[in-house]
């Protein structure tokens, strides 16, 4: 019986093992790739160890597309997550907290509704999207990229999750002590489901960092623009210098790898507890 359960544990890790190698390998070869001579790029059989040629990196960094540096692209798509983050994270734990613990007619009719959002695809709400933006005259801004993924259904989701946690005891005796509903919102239910807003933050900061096609659509000016579009205008500019363009891709990937890297703890855990209870 040991001897099977071995054989199984070992099963089950070289399948984790080989399914890992290959989920990493494009990730590994672009970094290779971006420190690679060009006249080693297209040789049989491929080098699986890079060069070290760090001069790719450099040449990439002074290849500003459009004319606007690297710098100003990162510090656009820097502020742009942080505050879609923000300001996601606030109105979805604000709506999730009032669907899990305040009482209101058609309180689950309405949570049904708004989960029903999730079924249209995003696809179907660029263009009235668009619009609404147009007539604001909020193109080419900010606000056009932040506004618009302000709040989000799944947050309001895995929020109302983490809230219904809560035990309505610990409410009714904030209630008996003069709390008030915004200071046990601020003061205790927040701290409380810390691990969840964690997670979704996460999503969310990854998500606008690597937002391509509403940025693309509604932004025409370079000065607006965040890194993914900045990416797409510089494979335009190379073409074929696929060693550039490898090393721009490992610029914009390591960001919000490192992010995840840090925070993968409190993500894990997140997502577990906004799993707990249904």
């Amino acid at each position: 019986m040991k001897i099977n359960l071995k054989k199984s544990n070992f099963f089950t890790y070289f399948i984790l093992s080989l399914v890992t190698l290959i989920m990493v390998f494009p990730f590994y070869w672009m970094i290779v790739t971006s420190l690679s001579k060009p006249e080693n790029l297209f040789i049989f059989p491929p080098k699986l160890w890079p060069d070290f040629n760090f001069k790719n990196y450099v040449d990439m960094w002074n290849a500003n597309p459009q004319g606007v540096s690297w710098t100003r692209y990162i510090l656009n798509t820097l502020f742009v997550a942080t505050s879609t983050t923000l300001l996601s994270l606030f109105n979805s734990s604000l709506a999730g907290f009032a669907f899990a613990k305040l009482k209101f007619p058609l309180r689950n009719q309405i949570f049904m509704v708004i989960l029903g959002i999730m079924m249209i695809p995003g696809e179907l709400m660029l263009i009235p999207n668009y619009l609404t933006l147009f007539r604001l005259g909020w193109l080419n801004s900010y606000q056009a990229l932040i506004i618009p993924f302000g709040a989000s259904v799944f947050g309001i989701f895995l929020t109302r999750q983490a809230f219904r946690q809560l035990p309505n005891e610990l409410w009714e005796a904030a209630q008996i002590d003069g709390c008030s509903i915004g200071r046990f919102y601020f003061n205790i239910a927040l701290p409380i489901v810390r691990p969840t807003l964690f997670a979704f933050a996460l999503f969310v900061f990854l998500g606008s960092w690597n937002a391509f096609l509403w940025p693309l659509i509604v932004n025409t000016n370079p000065n607006f623009m965040p890194l993914e579009v900045a990416l797409y205008s510089f494979i335009g500019a190379e073409g074929t210098n696929w060693q550039l363009l490898a090393a721009a891709a490992t610029m914009a990937t390591f960001p919000v790898l490192i992010l995840f890297l840090i925070f993968q703890t409190q993500f894990i855990e997140g997502i577990s507890r906004g799993a707990i209870k249904g």
